[in-house]
């Protein structure tokens, strides 16, 4: 299992390549051999997976029953654009445009590890989902992490 973490800043070159941070890159499965998913996230950036960890959620989403609208809506609108992506030697891999438009990513992207997932943000939105607020960081902490609370 992968062990994402940490925030890096990153350079989109002109044809949306990104080197992945070696610390993460670091971090990869070998069986993994470079390849990892790309999909659209919930809020305004790109979720990075390792394809094994991928292949877990798409099982889940994918065996909702179709009957259901309501499930349908969620798979068309989780499994649209996802994209299989391959490190290069030197780590990079291309991000489609449609991604990036997307995310609303240019030139610069802030790359954040999230444990079994990495997001990729447009810096300037990625400061409007952060909590300014220490006491409301403390509260959610306290809320999700306190044993106490379970």
């Amino acid at each position: 299992m992968p062990f994402f973490t940490g925030e890096y800043t990153c350079k989109i070159d002109a044809k949306g390549r990104m080197v992945l941070p070696s610390r993460m890159k670091s971090h990869l499965p070998e069986m993994e051999n470079g390849e990892l998913m790309v999909r659209r996230g919930f809020e305004p950036c790109l979720v990075v997976y390792t394809m094994s960890d991928y292949k877990k959620i798409y099982a889940k989403v994918s065996g909702l029953n179709e009957f259901n609208e309501a499930y349908r809506k969620l798979q068309r609108n989780f499994f649209r654009g996802n994209t299989q992506v391959d490190l290069d030697a030197t780590g990079r891999f291309l991000i489609p445009k449609s991604m990036l438009q997307y995310a609303s990513i240019n030139k610069e992207a802030i790359v954040i590890g999230m444990g079994n997932r990495i997001e990729v943000w447009d810096p300037s939105s990625y400061d409007q989902y952060l909590i300014s607020d220490p006491a409301e960081f403390s509260a959610l902490a306290q809320k999700y992490l306190d044993p106490k609370n379970s």
